[in-house]
């Protein structure tokens, strides 16, 4: 099953930014690959709302059809590893070619995405700055394709 990662704002040469691209590189013939980047510009209109509606469309903009939808948002479920990687593996032993998860700007998600999605997940209740996320939903991605694996990576 293909994974992407749909975000706002763009990582540069930000220290995270070498995790996510590690991690992207570990899931590289796994169960769960290829995990594709994808990042769409930060908003500037005038309002938070039209940010955040602007973002929505940009981000949903990317995701294949028939892919099923994972927002990060603090609100979300707050899954174990291991849940997760048996989310994953139940939607890839139904046949899901694509998971995409969409990761919001400064303002966080449209309303309109989390509806849309089919999962809302949270790395706990705090609030976490975007690229922390990124590297964390990734190694989190890496976790779960080692569960799957029967891998050691993931000792329980």
């Amino acid at each position: 099953m293909r994974l992407t990662l749909h975000a706002v704002g763009r990582a540069r040469r930000d220290p995270l930014a070498a995790v996510v691209a590690d991690y992207a590189k570990r899931l590289a013939g796994g169960p769960l690959s290829p995990l594709a980047v994808r990042e769409v510009e930060v908003s500037r209109a005038a309002t938070a709302l039209l940010r955040k509606q602007a973002e929505a469309e940009a981000l949903l903009a990317g995701v294949a059809e028939g892919a099923v939808l994972v927002a990060l948002d603090e609100r979300g479920r707050d899954l174990a590893s291991v849940e997760l990687a048996e989310r994953l593996g139940a939607w890839r032993d139904d046949g899901v070619r694509e998971a995409a998860f969409v990761i919001g700007g400064p303002d966080g998600l449209a309303p309109g995405v989390t509806a849309r999605a089919d999962l809302v997940l949270a790395f706990g209740r705090a609030t976490w700055p975007h690229l922390m996320v990124r590297a964390m939903l990734t190694e989190q991605l890496y976790r779960a394709a080692c569960i799957l694996a029967g891998h050691p990576y993931h000792r329980a």
